[in-house]
């Protein structure tokens, strides 16, 4: 793990492997879960894992508060790496990032890869797009997450348990109001004019597949690809379906 200063902010990144550039911003929840899909990422890659300020342990700078700041900050980071032909995969809420990102800034970009992102309201303003889990009882979020058998608290270490609790507080940091979407997002999906992959859970509780076929029919050129026996984080439950799925969309 490097440390690099951007923006005036300390960012943890992890870098690893060796090829072309991609850029992995990652979800909301079990940081360490997605190790093994990392590993797998970066043979025949170069990856660049940064962790989002607040989800690193360190307080952020009361004025960097929103998923804009993290869509800045990492431009900035391609900025300062000067990387180009970079390909942004990003999980969840790292999904949201890397759209803002795209509808600001693609000069370095030259594709996408969103799993189950959040961020793009696209129903009604009553209507929920993303499931509310902190309003629901705990054996309902893990069967909204996972299709199989969710992870098992218990097992956790003592700082893989902080890291939980640090992880739902700094989603609710930058993600609160409004609920879990930028309402004008939608507008500007017509700017992103890079190839993207959107890849699903079929069994996704959380951010459902239908949503993902709607956010892929408005995002120009974009493709979906839904895999079963998976929930919220294919890349957890079906990692190497995971990575065959993504190493096809996007050449190899």
């Amino acid at each position: 793990m490097e440390i690099l200063k951007v923006a005036g902010i300390e960012l943890d990144i992890d870098i690893r492997g060796e090829g072309p550039p991609i850029l992995y911003l990652h979800p909301e929840h079990y940081a360490h879960l997605h190790e093994p899909f990392l590993a797998k990422l970066a043979a025949g890659r170069k990856v660049y894992a940064p962790r989002h300020p607040g989800f690193d342990g360190r307080c952020p700078p009361i004025e960097f508060r929103g998923i804009d700041d993290l869509s800045y900050l990492y431009l900035d980071l391609l900025d300062q790496l000067d990387l180009s032909g970079v390909t942004l995969l990003g999980a969840s809420l790292g999904g949201w990032i890397g759209i803002e990102m795209a509808v600001r800034n693609l000069s370095r970009i030259s594709a996408m890869a969103l799993i189950t992102p959040l961020g793009v309201k696209l129903s009604g303003r009553e209507v929920r797009d993303f499931a509310d889990l902190a309003a629901l009882p705990s054996d309902e979020v893990a069967r909204a997450l996972f299709a199989d058998t969710p992870p098992d608290l218990g097992t956790f270490s003592e700082a893989q348990l902080v890291d939980v609790a640090q992880d739902r507080q700094y989603l609710a940091y930058y993600a609160w109001k409004p609920y879990l979407h930028n309402p004008s997002l939608a507008r500007w999906l017509h700017r992103i004019n890079v190839p993207v992959q959107l890849l699903w859970g079929e069994d996704d509780g959380y951010v459902t597949a239908n949503y993902g076929k709607n956010l892929a029919a408005q995002i120009p050129g974009a493709t979906i690809d839904i895999i079963s026996g998976a929930g919220h984080y294919p890349q957890i439950e079906r990692t190497e379906e995971a990575i065959a799925v993504l190493a096809a969309g996007l050449g190899g």
